[in-house]
Formats: C-alpha cells, sequence, structure tokens
C-alpha cells in the first residue's frame, strides 16, 4: 500500500468537504470526477487533491461525513430512552423523511460498493453501519433480552425490515406500503 501525506486540517478543508459533500448528496458518487467536482463546488481538482491526498481521500472523507449524520441519528435514538418498538418507530420516521433522500441513497451505493470492492475507499462500510445499527436496536432492548439469542433475532429481524423498506421506498416511492410494513413490525415488539 502506497504511503500517503497526512491532508491538511483546515477551515478551507473544511468547507471544501462540506461543498463536496452536499453535491455527492444530490447527484452521487459514482462516476464522481475530481474536475467537474471541483468546478461545481467553486474549487479545482488540485486543490482537491492537496486537502484530500487523493481521489481516493476524498471519497474517504464524505463516507465518514455521512457516518456523522447517520450517528447522529442514532445518538438521537439513544437519547430519547424508548424501547425496542419505539426506536424502530421513531428511526423509521428519520428514514422516510424527504430531507433525508439524498443520504439515503448515498449510504445504499456506499453500501453496495463496500461489499463490492471491499479494499477501496468505501472498505468496511456495510459491516460498520450494519454494527451502528445492530448497537442502537441492542440499547433498546432490556438488559437481560439483549444477551438472549431471541433478543439477537429480533433486532436481526428489525434491522432487516428496515433496511428492506428502506430499499423499497427508495426504488418505487411507495411509502405507505413501506410504512405499513414497518407499522406491522413495530406493532409485533414487545413494547
Amino acid at each position: 500500500m502506497p504511503t500517503t501525506r497526512a491532508a491538511p486540517s483546515s477551515a478551507r478543508r473544511a468547507e471544501l468537504l462540506e461543498l463536496a459533500y452536499a453535491h455527492v448528496l444530490e447527484h452521487g458518487l459514482a462516476g464522481m470526477s475530481l474536475r467537474p467536482l471541483g468546478e461545481a463546488i467553486g474549487s479545482s481538482a488540485g486543490v482537491l487533491l492537496f486537502c484530500f491526498d487523493s481521489k481516493e481521500g476524498l471519497v474517504r472523507a464524505l463516507l465518514a461525513r455521512a457516518r456523522d449524520d447517520e450517528l447522529l441519528l442514532l445518538a438521537e435514538c439513544a437519547a430519547a430512552d424508548e424501547d425496542l418498538a419505539e426506536v424502530t418507530a421513531r428511526s423509521w420516521a428519520w428514514l422516510v423523511a424527504p430531507e433525508h433522500a439524498g443520504l439515503l441513497r448515498l449510504w445504499v451505493e456506499a453500501y453496495g460498493q463496500s461489499l463490492v470492492d471491499p479494499d477501496g475507499p468505501w472498505g468496511g462500510f456495510a459491516r460498520q453501519t450494519v454494527d451502528d445499527w445492530l448497537e442502537l436496536l441492542a440499547n433498546a432492548q432490556p438488559p437481560r433480552r439483549r444477551r438472549t439469542r431471541a433478543g439477537r433475532t429480533e433486532r436481526s429481524l428489525v434491522l432487516a425490515v428496515l433496511r428492506g423498506a428502506l430499499l423499497d421506498l427508495l426504488a418505487t416511492g411507495a411509502r405507505d406500503r413501506a410504512t405499513d410494513a414497518v407499522d406491522a413490525l413495530v406493532d409485533s415488539l414487545p413494547g
């Protein structure tokens, strides 16, 4: 693996990251090229390379930025001190909010890339997000239940339904149908 210099930490780097993040939320990462991205955000490929060391470095920074948004949601859910049914319902309400559509499309893109290119800049993204969500769901279960096989199965089912309903929603726009499926799951969970 080639050695890379540490990317500078600066206000300009932070500003470029936010501008690039807004751009990829709207346009995705597929086919992203530094020159057009630089032009779109009022910079240049050279400045992006200086700040992020490489295109892969920029992709890693963008995925870390997206994860920050995901972790913010998880922290809000955890702070609410709710049970598994309530956390599931709260999570779904956040996931279906129209203002999060760009982030969720980016999440799906990065998740898929993480599976097909585990050595690329996406490496570990899918696993990390699964672990993050399972931890949130485990913490919403009573301590005694969370340590059981049934508890592990229960939170795995919740995550699978949330993820599947989200993919379905993004693919079809069928919000009511996807929400009905999640609601049915919520109703089946111990409260």
